[in-house]
Order: C-alpha cells, then sequence, then structure tokens
C-alpha cells in the first residue's frame, strides 16, 4: 500500500486518519495543504475515485466563506488547485482510490 494523506494538522479528523494508520503499523506519507496542495494529476485520480470535484469542496469551511465562492460562479477544478485549503480534510489517497473525510471502514478494505 501507499497511503497518502492529505490534510491540515489542525483538521481533528486528518490527525483521526493518522491514528488510524499509525494504530495498524500502515505507511503513510502526510501532505499538509497549508503548505502544497494537489497537483493536477491527483485531483483529477481523487476527482474519479470519490465521484466528482463537487464532494471535494467543503462549503462549510473558513476558506470557502473568506473567499465568497458561495455566490460567486467559478471553476472549481482551478478554484481547489489555487486553493487547497478549499478541500475537505483529509483526503486519503491508495493508488487509484481515494477518500474524502474519515472513512476507516473503506481503509480496512484497501489492505
Amino acid at each position: 500500500m501507499n497511503i497518502q494523506i492529505f490534510g491540515i494538522k489542525k483538521c481533528q479528523d486528518t490527525r483521526k486518519a493518522e491514528r488510524y494508520f499509525k494504530e495498524r503499523k500502515i505507511a503513510f506519507q502526510f501532505i499538509d495543504l497549508t503548505v502544497r496542495g494537489l497537483s493536477k494529476g491527483e485531483l483529477d485520480k481523487v476527482r474519479v475515485s470519490v465521484g466528482g470535484l463537487e464532494s471535494l469542496i467543503d462549503k462549510t469551511g473558513k476558506e470557502y466563506e473568506k473567499r465568497n465562492l458561495k455566490y460567486l460562479v467559478h471553476n472549481v477544478e482551478e478554484m481547489l488547485l489555487t486553493h487547497p485549503l478549499l478541500l475537505k480534510t483529509p483526503v486519503v489517497r491508495n493508488g487509484a482510490k481515494a477518500t474524502v473525510g474519515y472513512c476507516p471502514e473503506i481503509w480496512g478494505s484497501w489492505s
């Protein structure tokens, strides 16, 4: 398994995902979204796996309100690439498979 966790250190679900993999002694790579976001290729793989770009946007988050996106028409892919803090966290990837949020039942089926 090649697990990647995209998230924010302050996010409780991201910390729970890290703890889930640590407890099972599964190696993972943590990518902090405040430092680096998803590449276009990574975003495409995650989009296909989770069923669309709209399911990746955290519409209840501070960044969404800060950018006033509720009232603007915008290109979702471009916004997620330039502002990775708009993503729901954590985004957990295992190759072509991906989840958004805390999903231990799905992660357990990956092994």
